[in-house]
């Protein structure tokens, strides 16, 4: 190794920059040692930066060590599969399937929540770069509304794992099992924050679910769907009170039914009710009223006040 003693601070930069030098543990102790204070702060910084990338090479470790046995047992075409677009009130649900060569790994991939929007960008196009295979499957409003949104998750990633050019050895899902695929699975618990495959999968499902939803926005320039991509956000709920629902949608969502005035007058009366209370005897109060007045409101309309009761009860 060079004599970091007869090195300008600018020469060891130099050398770290063109790979005549590697940051190691070894380097940092040396430059640690070095009396000159250009070279303590010069460690300080590349300490940092050395810790970071250990730290990134432990979770990617973490996250791939599911993939590593398989391929080490010699499965190779592995899909993770994740979804996209379950909580909206419009638009569809987006599911992809994704398949790695043997011994890929990405830094950054993760949950896609977990990202910015640049950093998803930036990681889909690596990911489609680096992929074997990506699948995706589509389950639009009119199918979401007429077999309910827990089944249509189910449906667009059975449809991801069918869209892959190669059937898959093994599929690797965020939480669920998808019904009826004559492939071994094993479903991972919040997985798109723990195993790399299923991370991808939601990186790319919320990435094109996300196009979508400003393809929309340009059809229907009412509602901010390029802003919100079809959640619930104020500006959105303001815009359906406004204006009505369009054809994207998903009237089977009661909330888009009690923001369009849909509900009975007992369900606004309770609402308002609720909204105004302010202590827990308040509260309690509504509880029992509620309970009392059952019968007289619709399964959507109490489901909903007991949620909202209950959302109120961890603010007091």
């Amino acid at each position: 190794m060079a004599d970091l003693s007869k090195l300008s601070v600018h020469e060891i930069r130099q050398q770290l920059g063109v790979g005549a030098l590697s940051l190691t543990p070894q380097l940092l102790g040396r430059l640690k040692r070095d009396p000159r204070q250009g070279v303590r702060q010069l460690y300080t910084t590349l300490k940092k930066r050395h810790d970071r990338e250990r730290g990134e090479q432990a979770r990617l470790d973490g996250m791939l060590n599911f993939e590593r046995i398989l391929w080490k047992t010699g499965v190779t075409r592995i899909a993770g599969v994740d979804e996209a677009g379950m909580g909206p009130l419009a638009g569809p649900v987006v599911a992809a399937a994704v398949v790695f060569p043997p011994g890929t790994a990405l830094d950054g991939v993760d949950d896609s929540k977990r990202l910015d929007h640049e950093q998803r960008g930036m990681l889909a196009q690596a990911i489609r770069e680096s992929a074997a295979g990506i699948g995706i499957g589509t389950v639009e409003v009119g199918e979401i509304d007429r077999i309910n949104i827990y089944q249509a998750g189910l449906l667009a990633m059975r449809r991801a794992v069918d869209a892959l050019p190669e059937r898959p050895e093994h599929v690797l899902v965020d939480a669920r099992t998808i019904p009826d695929l004559d492939v071994a699975q094993n479903p991972f618990t919040k997985g798109d924050g723990i195993n790399f495959s299923i991370a991808a999968a939601s990186i790319i499902a919320k990435t094109h679910r996300d196009a979508l939803m400003d393809d929309l926005d340009r059809l229907y320039p009412d509602y901010g769907f390029a802003r919100h991509k079809g959640y619930g956000t104020p500006e959105h709920q303001d815009a359906i009170g406004r204006v009505g629902p369009c054809a994207v949608h998903r009237l089977s969502f009661g909330i888009i039914r009690e923001l369009c005035g849909e509900y009975s007058g007992l369900f606004y009366e309770l609402r308002d009710r609720l909204v105004q209370a302010a202590a827990a005897t308040d509260l309690a109060a509504f509880d029992e009223m509620l309970g009392a007045r059952k019968a007289d409101l619709g399964d959507d309309e109490h489901r909903k006040l007991k949620l909202m009761l209950s959302r109120r009860w961890k603010t007091i």
